[in-house]
C-alpha cells in the first residue's frame, strides 16, 4: 500500500496522547494504593492533561490532511454499526472530552472522595473520570487498529497483532514522553513512568517481531492465473493495460525498492525498540533529563518510520497485475 503521511501522523500522535493520558492515570491509581508515596498537586495533572490533549489535536488535526471533503467529515459516524472507522470517529472525541474534564477537575480543584476502600487507600472523583478516561482510550486503540486488522484481503493487517501493536506502541510511546514531563516536574515519578515504558516498550518489541515473522511466511491466495482462470504452467504478463500511471499504480503501491523497505525496517527496529531501552535504563540510573527526552525522540521517529513500513508492507491483490509489468 502507499502510506499516506497524514495517516502516519494521525496514528503516531494519536498513540502519544492516548499513552501519556494512561500514564497519568497510572500515576493517580498508585498514590490513591500508596505505591508511590509522594503525592502530586492537582497542576500537575492540569498542565499533563494539556500536553495529552495537544497531541490528540495534533493527530486529529493531521487527519484532515487525507480527506477528499473535510466538511462531510461528520458523516463518518452514521456507519457506526458496521464501520471500525465510524467508532474511532465516535470514540475519539468521547475520550477527549474525559480527559479534558479530568484535567477541569484537576485545575478547579473540584475532587472529593468518592468511595474509602481502605484506611490509607480511596477513589476519588478525579482518579474515576480518569479510569473511564482510560477504558475510552483502550477503546479507541481497538477501534483504531481494527480498521486496519478488519480487512481480510490484507493478509498483512488482517491479525490480532494489528491491534496489540498499535496498543503497545501508542502506550510506550505515551509512557516515554512522560517520562520526559516526570523529569521536568516531578522527579518522584521518573522510575515509575520510565519503568513501565521500558515494559510497554519490551512487550511491543515481542509482539512487533512476532508480527514481522508472520508476514515474512504468508503466501498470497491470488496469483495471476487463478485470477483469469487460465491453468497453463507458463502465464507471462505483457502489459499492465495502460500507457502510463493510474490511480491504482499510485495508491495501493508504496512505489520503494525492496532494498528501501527492508532499510527502513531495521531503522525503526533499531529506534523504536533498542534504542529507547538502553537510554532510559540509563537515564533511570543517572537522572538525567536529556536522555529521556533523546528516548522519547528517537522513538517517535522510529514510530514514524514503523508506521510506513506497516503500511507499505500491506501487499493489494491488485499489485499481482498492477505492479508486474
Amino acid at each position: 500500500m502507499h502510506p499516506a503521511f497524514s495517516v502516519i501522523f494521525l496514528t503516531t500522535l494519536l498513540g502519544i496522547g492516548q499513552g501519556f493520558f494512561l500514564a497519568l492515570v497510572t500515576a493517580q491509581a498508585y498514590i490513591a494504593v500508596n505505591l508511590v508515596p509522594v503525592n502530586q498537586p492537582d497542576r500537575f495533572y492540569a498542565i499533563g492533561t494539556l500536553i495529552s490533549l495537544a497531541f490528540l489535536g495534533a493527530g486529529l488535526f493531521a487527519s484532515f490532511f487525507h480527506l477528499g471533503r473535510p466538511e462531510r467529515a461528520w458523516r463518518t459516524v452514521t456507519q457506526w454499526r458496521t464501520s471500525w472507522l465510524s467508532r474511532e470517529v465516535i470514540a475519539l472525541p468521547a475520550f477527549m472530552s474525559f480527559v479534558a474534564l479530568y484535567g477541569a477537575t484537576h485545575y478547579f480543584q473540584l475532587d472529593f472522595t468518592l468511595i474509602q476502600i481502605t484506611e490509607t487507600a480511596s477513589l476519588s472523583l478525579t482518579l474515576a473520570l480518569g479510569l473511564v478516561g482510560a477504558f475510552l482510550c483502550f477503546t479507541l486503540f481497538i477501534c483504531t487498529g481494527m480498521i486496519y486488522a478488519c480487512i481480510k484481503f490484507l493478509q498483512e493487517w488482517a491479525t490480532p497483532l494489528t491491534v496489540i501493536n498499535f496498543t503497545l506502541l501508542g502506550s510506550a510511546s505515551g509512557f516515554s514522553v512522560a517520562s520526559v514531563y516526570a523529569a521536568l516536574q516531578a522527579p518522584e515519578l521518573i522510575n515509575l513512568f520510565a519503568g513501565w515504558a521500558i515494559t510497554l516498550t519490551a512487550f511491543a518489541a515481542l509482539t512487533r517481531l512476532l508480527s514481522l515473522y508472520r508476514n515474512a511466511r504468508l503466501k498470497p491466495k491470488s496469483t495471476v492465473k487463478s485470477a483469469i482462470g487460465v491453468r497453463h504452467s507458463k502465464i507471462r504478463q505483457m502489459a499492465q493495460g495502460a500507457m502510463g500511471g493510474s490511480y491504482n499504480t499510485r495508491e495501493y503501491f508504496h512505489g520503494q525498492s525492496l532494498n528501501v523497505v527492508q532499510l527502513v525496517k531495521w531503522m525503526f527496529l533499531l529506534l523504536v525498540f533498542v534504542a529507547p531501552l538502553i537510554l532510559l535504563s540509563t537515564a533511570i540510573i543517572i537522572k538525567l533529563s536529556l536522555l529521556f527526552m533523546l528516548a522519547a525522540g528517537l522513538q517517535y521517529l522510529g514510530l514514524l518510520a514503523e508506521r510506513w513500513f506497516f503500511f507499505a508492507q500491506a501487499n493489494h491483490p491488485q499489485n499481482i497485475y498492477y505492479q508486474r509489468a
